[in-house]
């Protein structure tokens, strides 16, 4: 078993959600993919995500990899929550959900049948194609093919929860906005191409992905990561790729690594490197819980808050150190920032720097303030 530090563990993750140096165009792929997928239930934040570790990106270019060039799709993905994801990477994520489906969504307790639930889902591809589709529209097409107007209501419904299973299934994702009302496309005729991938390949190519972006990590940490729950699968998973995994002790802590990275790790070593990261981030929601080492516990309600809200966070060589928040009017955008502690003046000139980057992004004057350390 290698031994890491705190510090070396840190300082390799914090280098993974670091700049991309490819093109933008490129960029926004790869960071999708490497970090498979960003979380989008505040589509602002995903924007920020990609732009904290895209050199020159706009918010305007995330939503044309969106909705011109679909490179990137809009969909319910880990947790039954909203993430971009690479284009290129859906049919991979259809196919690992059929190990683990989910539904999300009781049909018999709202008086479906196992077999009008079939036919519900059937339905869906066969109807969107790929034209935007509004939730009103799919909502009366489905419910008339299938002869069963509450499935129109569920439909109906803003959270979305009776379209999770198609969306898991890869016959539905988001398409362009039309006005206030969102839409919905068929991937396999929205997309440029779909490779069906073979599910437990598929399964296995996520779990590397995820230690690789986010290790080390445990099967429970990866559940939860997944799909909030399942810790059986997740070890089954693990056990596929054993021979690509070594056990870690770091500080203490016991857990999993790609073999292909604990070299890396050992020689990595904290540089004071100053990052601001959006609100529900990556980094913070797949990281942040461990605890202590990346988030010391006092400080863990001003991160994590009520309603499943992440905070914006300062983070010095991987370790949260403060929170910030931004109020745009106008051309002109205030940068609010709480420390925990008094920071040095090294980490405010790396603040500084990271604002003039996020006035670029949002193309605005920025005020940079800092709140009383409490």
């Amino acid at each position: 078993m290698k031994s890491l530090t705190w510090n070396q563990v840190n300082a390799w993750r914090l280098a993974q959600h670091s700049l991309s140096p490819r093109s933008k165009r490129e960029a926004l792929v790869a960071v999708a993919s490497y970090l498979y997928g960003l979380h989008a239930q505040v589509m602002s934040a995903a924007e920020l995500a990609l732009g904290a570790r895209t050199d020159g990106l706009t918010p305007q270019d995330v939503q044309n990899a969106l909705w011109e060039e679909r490179t990137l799709v809009k969909t319910w993905a880990m947790r039954g929550t909203l993430h971009l994801l690479a284009a290129e990477d859906l049919p991979l994520h259809a196919a690992a959900r059929t190990i683990d489906p989910r539904r999300w969504i009781d049909f018999e307790s709202r008086g479906i049948s196992e077999q009008q639930a079939k036919a519900f889902l059937e339905a869906v591809p066969e109807i969107l194609s790929s034209e935007p589709m509004t939730r009103e529209q799919l909502a009366d097409a489905v419910a008339e093919q299938v002869g069963l107007p509450v499935l129109g209501e569920l439909i109906r419904s803003r959270w979305g929860t009776a379209l999770k299973p198609s969306a898991f299934r890869g016959d539905l994702c988001f398409g362009p906005n039309q006005g206030n009302n969102v839409t919905f496309v068929n991937p396999g005729k929205w997309l440029s191409k779909w490779e069906p991938a073979e599910p437990e390949a598929a399964f296995s190519e996520i779990a590397r992905r995820f230690l690789h972006a986010y290790g080390p990590m445990t099967p429970k940490q990866f559940a939860r990561w997944w799909n909030e729950g399942n810790v059986t699968l997740a070890k089954a998973v693990f056990k596929q790729i054993e021979d690509e995994l070594e056990p870690v002790d770091v500080e203490g802590w016991q857990a999993l690594a790609l073999k292909s990275t604990t070299e890396q790790m050992q020689e990595s070593a904290v540089s004071g490197i100053v990052r601001l990261l959006p609100m529900f981030d990556a980094y913070v929601l797949d990281i942040a819980r461990i605890g202590e080492p990346v988030l010391p516990k006092q400080y863990r309600k001003r991160v994590f808050r009520q309603q499943g809200w992440t905070t914006a966070v300062v983070v010095v060589d991987g370790i949260i150190r403060g929170v910030w928040n931004h109020k745009t009017n106008g051309g002109n955008t205030t940068i609010n920032v709480e420390m925990f502690e008094p920071p040095t003046e090294h980490v405010r000139e790396g603040i500084a720097a990271e604002t003039v980057r996020l006035g670029e992004f949002l193309h605005s004057e920025i005020t940079l303030a800092y709140a009383s350390i409490q």
